[in-house]
């Protein structure tokens, strides 16, 4: 960013935003994240952050003078992986979440926010909510299989599907595996495993744009001849409507109520992370399409299944994404790959795109 001769800023959630300081007004603005899933892959958020790098620097090699500022955007804690609840930084930039609440949520791990972002020297001065841009696109791979099974090279995002996460804490009673008859035990792992079979059959019954996963569990105390006391698992739950997200998540809540009474166990649980539907906006979604298609691209619209930085944005201005494909539609995966002609029809896809919405008058 100092090498393009951005005036870069880092607020007080950690969000980084290079600015191109030229034209006037609100910038367009860019971006997406670089904070990783364990498993991840190299591509997932990094293409955007520095698609958006490459966007000002064509233009400032080619001599473009864009009619607003352009900035790029790196978004704290996308995943919440670590920290829930995910776009926690992008979020915080909007004003959905106050920045003293923000730091003062705890790791999985245990330590706070707030003490980590000291540690590693990212905790910045500018104050959050930050001024809204003009507008926002999102340059994103797609993370699943969808543009690339239909042979699609650009997928002009529709919105973003609604997200629950919740944590569900299962006690039963420690005891001896080999001693302890079937009929008398309090084993969380028959409801752990019975809640997950449960939430899996829902979203095939569901079907359409229903997805459902069990994302982690612990099991305490982790012994082979040991009934366990304890069991923490994840439900993640998905659907692009409301409605039906909203009767899923009453589905699986009586279904573990039901749980804990048949096998005399406490079943507690907490939500981690819960977003709504996004639709993003048609203007900037007919922007990405007519330049996508006018550079020779196949383009197609779909919604995204993940959650990304861009539905945060759309609460202040008008925002959409742009998708390319993913190899076998794998990401959070070391195997994640998307080929270099796709990632530059991407990236010309967003600098067409974001010399437009300079252009482009939302009154």
């Amino acid at each position: 960013m100092t090498d393009l001769g951005l005036h870069v800023s880092i607020d007080a959630i950690g969000n980084i935003v290079g600015t191109w300081e030229v034209g006037s007004g609100a910038p367009v603005m860019t971006g997406s994240h670089i904070d990783t899933v364990k498993t991840g892959g190299k591509y997932d958020g990094n293409y955007g952050v520095l698609a958006g790098l490459e966007v000002i620097e064509t233009c400032q090699q080619l001599g473009i003078a864009p009619q607003r500022p352009l900035a790029v955007a790196i978004f704290t804690d996308e995943e919440g992986a670590r920290f829930a609840p995910d776009m926690l930084g992008s979020l915080v930039y909007v004003g959905g979440m106050s920045v003293e609440e923000a730091l003062d949520i705890r790791a999985i791990d245990g330590p706070r926010l707030g003490d980590e972002l000291e540690r590693i020297g990212y905790a910045g001065s500018i104050p959050c909510p930050q001024p809204s841009p003009h507008a926002f696109v999102e340059l994103h791979i797609e993370q699943g299989p969808i543009l690339e099974s239909r042979n699609i090279r650009i997928g002009a995002v529709t919105g973003v599907q609604g997200i629950s996460w919740t944590e569900v804490t299962i006690i039963g009673q420690s005891n001896h595996a080999g001693t302890t008859p079937m009929n008398l035990r309090r084993d969380p792992v028959v409801a752990c495993s019975e809640i997950g079979k449960f939430v899996h059959d829902l979203a095939l019954r569901y079907s359409g744009n229903q997805v459902c996963t069990v994302g982690k569990i612990d099991i305490h105390p982790n012994l082979v001849n040991v009934v366990p006391s304890q069991v923490v698992m994840t439900l993640d739950v998905r659907n692009t409507d409301e409605g039906l997200l909203q009767q899923a998540e009453a589905e699986i809540s009586r279904f573990i109520v039901q749980m804990a009474e048949r096998e005399n166990l406490v079943i507690n649980t907490r939500t981690l992370s819960r977003f709504e539907p996004v639709v993003f906006d048609t203007r900037v979604i007919d922007i990405i399409a007519n330049h996508a298609s006018s550079q020779g691209n196949s383009v197609d619209y779909l919604p995204s299944g993940a959650g990304h930085d861009a539905q945060m944005l759309a609460r202040v201005c008008p925002t959409a994404m742009i998708f390319t494909q993913s190899q076998n539609g794998l990401s959070h995966n070391p195997a994640e790959y998307t080929s270099p002609e796709d990632l530059e029809a991407g990236a010309n896809v967003l600098l067409a795109t974001m010399l437009t919405l300079c252009e482009t008058s939302f009154d």
